[in-house]
C-alpha cells in the first residue's frame, strides 16, 4: 500500500519541474523571435535608406555651424531669381542680402510694353586671385563701382530690381520617422546643409529606435563645392552602425570625368550628378530656379550615383498636397519616382514633398516598398538657420 500511494506522490512532484521547463523553453522562444525579427527590421530599414557600399575610407570631416534662428513659411513662394553668370576668378562680387526668412517676396512690377535697351555689363573692380576652386551660382551678376571711372548704370523706369539669386544660409531639418515591417518602426531624422563661402556639406543622419540605444544608425556626408548648375558634389562617405558589429563604411569620389563607386569600379560622370545626401538639396535648388518645374504633370530627372551603382532618377510631380506641420497647413508638390514594370524584387523608392513657401525645403520623405513596407519622414519642428555667411565652428 505505501509503495502504491508513493508513485503517484512521486509523478505530482515531477509535473511543476516539466511545467517550468515548458515554460522557460517558451520564453525563449519569444525572445529569439523577437530578436529576429528586430534583425529584420534593421535589415529593411538598411536596405531602405537608399544604396549601401562597402568601404574603408574615413569619413568626411564635418562643418560645424551655429543654427540661430527659425526658419518661419513666407507669404508667397521665392520668387526666380535673375539671370545669373558666373563671376571671373579674381574679381570682387558682390553679394544682394538675404532677406529675413519670414519676409514676403518684394512686389514685381510688369515692364511696360516697350522693349528696352540692352543693358551693358560694366567691369567689376579686380581684387588678388582666389583660390582655384568652382566658382558658385550665389555670385549674381550686379552693377558696382568700377575702379576706374566708368559710370553706373541705373534700371530703366518703372522696372524693379529682380532678386538675384543667393544659396540660402546653413539649415538644419528635423524628422520623425515611423512606418511598418511585420509592425511598427520608430525612429528620427535629421539633414542639414552647411555652406560656408563656395563650400559645402549636405549631412543625412538617420536613427532606428530609441535615440539612447538606436537598432540602426546611418550618417551620410557629401561633400563639395557650388556650381553655376547647383551642388558639385566632390565626395560621398557613410557608415552604419549596428548592435554588436563593427561599423560599415562607403565612400565614392566624384571627378569631371568619372565617379569611383563604393568597390572601387568606376562609371562615366553625367552632367548635374548627385549622390544619396545630395539630391534633396539639389532639388531645391532646381525648384528655386527654375519654380515652372513644380507643376502637375512635369518630370523632373536627376542623375543620382549610389555606392553601388549609377542611375537617372525620373521623378513625377505628381499632385498637390497640403500638409499639418508644427508650422501649420502647408501647401505642397508631391514628387513620385517613376516605377518601372518589371523592376528587382525589393526595388525601393522615396517619395518627396516640397514646400514653396519654405524655401522649397523637404517636409516629407517616405521610402517605401510596397503597401506595407515603408518609412515615413514627416519634419517635427521649424527648420533652423545659421546667420548668413556663417564662420564654422
Amino acid at each position: 500500500m505505501d509503495r502504491l500511494l508513493r508513485v503517484p506522490l512521486a509523478a505530482s512532484d515531477a509535473a511543476p519541474a516539466q511545467l517550468r521547463r515548458s515554460r522557460s523553453l517558451r520564453w525563449l522562444l519569444v525572445v529569439a523571435l523577437v530578436v529576429l525579427a528586430h534583425g529584420a527590421i534593421v535589415r529593411w530599414v538598411e536596405q531602405a535608406m537608399v544604396g549601401f557600399g562597402a568601404g574603408d575610407k574615413p569619413m568626411t570631416e564635418r562643418l560645424e555651424v551655429a543654427f540661430v534662428r527659425s526658419l518661419a513659411p513666407s507669404a508667397e513662394p521665392t520668387p526666380a531669381p535673375a539671370a545669373r553668370r558666373m563671376p571671373q576668378r579674381g574679381a570682387a562680387r558682390a553679394r544682394v542680402p538675404m532677406p529675413a526668412a519670414s519676409a514676403p517676396p518684394p512686389p514685381v512690377v510688369e515692364p511696360p510694353a516697350e522693349p528696352q535697351p540692352v543693358v551693358p555689363e560694366v567691369p567689376l573692380a579686380s581684387t588678388p586671385p582666389a583660390p582655384p576652386i568652382a566658382e558658385s551660382a550665389a555670385d549674381a551678376a550686379a552693377p558696382a563701382e568700377a575702379a576706374s571711372a566708368a559710370p553706373a548704370v541705373a534700371p530703366a523706369p518703372g522696372m524693379a530690381a529682380a532678386p538675384a539669386f543667393e544659396w540660402p544660409p546653413s539649415t538644419r531639418l528635423t524628422y520623425r520617422l515611423k512606418g511598418n515591417y511585420r509592425g511598427e518602426v520608430h525612429g528620427t531624422a535629421r539633414v542639414q546643409w552647411v555652406r560656408i563661402g563656395e563650400r559645402y556639406q549636405v549631412h543625412l543622419d538617420v536613427a532606428i529606435g530609441p535615440s539612447f540605444a538606436p537598432l540602426m544608425a546611418r550618417r551620410m556626408t557629401s561633400d563639395g563645392v557650388l556650381g553655376d548648375a547647383g551642388l558639385v558634389p566632390q565626395s560621398y562617405d557613410e557608415i552604419t552602425k549596428l548592435p554588436f558589429q563593427s561599423p560599415r563604411r562607403a565612400a565614392m569620389s566624384f571627378s569631371p570625368q568619372a565617379v569611383t563607386l563604393a568597390n572601387g569600379s568606376q562609371r562615366d560622370s553625367l552632367p548635374g550628378m548627385q549622390d544619396t545626401a545630395s539630391q534633396f538639396v539639389q532639388l531645391t535648388w532646381m525648384f528655386t530656379t527654375k519654380p515652372e518645374l513644380l507643376k502637375v504633370g512635369n518630370t523632373v530627372t536627376l542623375p543620382l550615383a549610389l555606392p553601388r551603382r549609377v542611375d537617372r532618377w525620373n521623378y513625377d510631380v505628381v499632385g498637390e498636397e497640403r500638409l499639418e506641420t508644427p508650422l501649420g497647413a502647408l501647401d505642397t508638390f508631391h514628387l513620385k519616382p517613376r516605377r518601372a514594370e518589371v523592376r528587382p524584387r525589393g526595388e525601393l523608392s522615396a517619395e518627396v514633398w516640397f514646400a514653396p513657401t519654405l524655401q522649397y525645403l523637404p517636409v516629407r520623405i517616405r521610402i517605401q516598398q510596397d503597401e506595407d513596407t515603408f518609412v515615413d519622414l514627416v519634419m517635427d519642428a521649424a527648420p533652423l538657420q545659421a546667420a548668413p555667411d556663417a564662420a564654422p565652428r
